[in-house]
């Protein structure tokens, strides 16, 4: 790392600007990799003309200075001269700025700031509970990790101190648990809050309601937490007791709300509990409900229609047997080149039914029917050689052996006659397959069956309307991958639900950046920009990911006189952190403040 001039004229003049850079290694030979720009400094003929750095001391005092190089004589009896060894200049405090930084734009452009100050900010603290909010929704964002981690590895390694200005040695884990009590009794106004915000910033409505489950299990005994429980397992788990969380989002994957659950409690038994509490939240209105089969039951429906909303769900593969004619009909309607569709009404009923099947999803069933089958009729033949080579003759052993055959293949069992039965050899295994049963099953392979009581809409955009359920899973993907939702390691209810709250606000700043990332380029960049079309959006992990690599530094300058002057700055963006930061409506600050004695409050390159 060293120093590197830059020459320029300007106003007929010659000025030196100053680099620091550092030589890397590329595929084409070691290059020169700006950090970031220094400024200019002077030389004795230019100085009238020559910007100055504003320093400060320990006492709050501020002065101009003129850095000059070490070699360069500068004017005589000027006080506010520095002469800078250039060949002992260092950078010192490299911390993670970009990704902090980004998050912290998009906790303040959903007015999150605001909403904390007024909710937890009455009560005098060395930190504003605000803040320390930031900080834990921030590091759901950026770098998931528990309260001790984000005291001991991850907090020391950012610029939040600067950005958030906060004073050295403040943060440690108790503060954070402290801040987890503190935010818990909000979440219904803060859900409130985002809802409004997603309205104002992008037109967001929430007349379709997205609605799923999921679990997250719980490290530890957690005694002391009635709500953790044994249950199913979505994260195959089932030696870890858990917690069921709901979501809600709308059909762009903004959420609406979302609440906790027993772990035992099952996927059914949540819908009534979730209508009273969205009533009591918002309102009764007139909703479209779009969820998947798990949810199903009469009393859900009869629900819904009961305070006049309308549904659209997935239904259990046992009702597609009263569609076996329509399953087997020709005139389907093709909405994609792998899907087709056929709307079928119930005489006399309130509902709509539509069949709906996939190529794509008719070849993996296949694939899992033939595997299976395989298996088991490999089984079935070796077990009925050993029985008819007399290495096996009690009765009752063969049994056993049959129940464990039929118990490793459920997914098949039903399409197999099997029987032991007396012959004059003694004791024979029969088999056989049932075609009327394999040839329903082959019938039914790829195709699922939908059900609504929504009128004025096409099969079409019915099936479009439930496609839109793939927003709901990639909430649950981003909670429990790039969030890391799970696994829980509170013991007490108050802290589970507290950090479940956590993994809520860094959904809201995921979504929030997911949906700036999609806005077109053209509308952001300047109009020389090149606009690739049909181009995919950046993920928000990949724009977390490039703008990580952005961080803050001090640059010492030592002087001949024994000072050192710190310059505090950013790296140089790269063109494509330019391109993500232009496209996101950021702007690098201009200042980080620096608190220490004979230090630059520098303008950032």
């Amino acid at each position: 790392m060293f120093l590197r001039s830059h020459g320029r004229k300007k106003d007929g003049k010659d000025h030196t600007y100053w680099s620091l850079v550092e030589t890397v290694r590329t595929p084409d030979g070691p290059r020169q990799k700006t950090l970031c720009y220094l400024g200019e400094l002077n030389s004795s003929a230019q100085a009238r003309w020559l910007t100055t750095v504003e320093v400060f001391n320990a006492q709050g005092e501020t002065q101009q200075l003129k850095l000059f190089p070490s070699h360069v004589e500068p004017p005589p009896d000027d006080p506010q001269v520095a002469r800078v060894l250039l060949n002992k200049v260092r950078l010192e405090r490299t911390r993670q700025f970009g990704s902090c930084f980004l998050g912290l734009e998009l906790w303040r452009r959903l007015e999150l700031d605001r909403f904390f100050e007024q909710a937890v900010d009455g009560d005098a603290a060395d930190v504003p509970w605000s803040r320390v909010t930031a900080m834990l929704a921030i590091n759901r964002l950026c770098a998931p990790g528990s309260e001790l981690a984000i005291e001991q590895r991850w907090y020391p390694s950012t610029a939040l101190d600067d950005l958030l200005e906060i004073d050295e040695g403040k943060i440690n884990d108790t503060r954070l648990y402290r801040c987890l009590d503190r935010i818990l009794p909000h979440k219904t106004k803060l859900e409130r809050h985002l809802k409004n915000r997603y309205g104002e910033l992008f037109g967001a409505e929430f007349d379709v309601l997205l609605y799923d489950l999921t679990s997250t299990y719980v490290e530890g005994a957690a005694e002391k937490n009635p709500m953790v429980r044994r249950g199913y397992s979505r994260d195959h788990r089932p030696d870890c007791e858990q917690l069921v969380i709901a979501l809600i989002v709308n059909n762009e994957g903004f959420p609406f709300s979302y609440e906790t659950f027993n772990g035992n409690r099952t996927d059914v038994s949540t819908m009534e509990t979730i209508l009273r509490m969205v009533e009591r939240k918002y309102g009764k209105a007139r909703r479209i409900w779009v969820f998947d089969r798990g949810i199903v039951s009469e009393d859900n429906l009869a629900a819904i229609r009961k305070r006049g909303g309308q549904y659209l769900t997935g239904t259990p593969r046992s009702q597609m047997k009263q569609f076996e004619a329509e399953l087997l009909k020709e005139d389907w309607t093709r909405v994609r080149p792998e899907v087709e569709i056929r709307k079928v009404a119930i005489p006399q009923g309130e509902e709509t039914y539509i069949l709906c099947r996939t190529s794509g999803r008719k070849e993996k069933e296949k694939a899992i029917r033939s595997r299976f089958s395989n298996s088991m009729e490999a089984a079935l033949k070796a077990l009925e050689k050993t029985i008819a080579a007399g290495r096996l003759k009690d009765r009752h052993k063969m049994e056993r052996r049959l129940g464990k055959i039929q118990a490793r293949h459920p997914q098949v069992n039903d399409l197999y006659d099997v029987e032991l039965k007396e012959t004059a050899e003694g004791v024979r295994l029969f088999w056989e397959i049932k075609e009327d049963r394999k040839n329903w099953r082959e019938s039914r392979e790829g195709a699922y069956l939908l059900r609504t009581n929504l009128k004025a809409e096409t099969a079409e955009e019915l099936w479009a309307k439930y496609m839109q359920l793939t927003e709901a899973e990639a909430s649950f993907r981003a909670l429990k991958s790039e969030l890391s939702v799970r696994p829980l390691f509170h013991q007490l209810e108050p802290r589970v639900k507290a950090h479940v709250m956590i993994a809520f606000l860094g959904y809201a700043l995921w979504v929030t950046l997911k949906h700036l990332l999609k806005r077109r380029p053209a509308a952001v960049a300047k109009p020389s920009a090149t606009v690739v079309e049909n181009a995919q959006p950046m993920t928000p992990l990949k724009a977390i990911a490039l703008l990580s690599t952005l961080q803050s530094a001090d640059i010492v300058l030592p002087t001949t006189d024994g000072r050192e002057i710190r310059l505090r700055r950013i790296t140089e963006p790269t063109t494509e952190q330019k391109s993500v930061l232009r496209q996101l409506g950021i702007s690098l600050r201009e200042h980080l403040h620096l608190h220490r004695e004979c230090s630059a409050d520098s303008a950032i390159a």
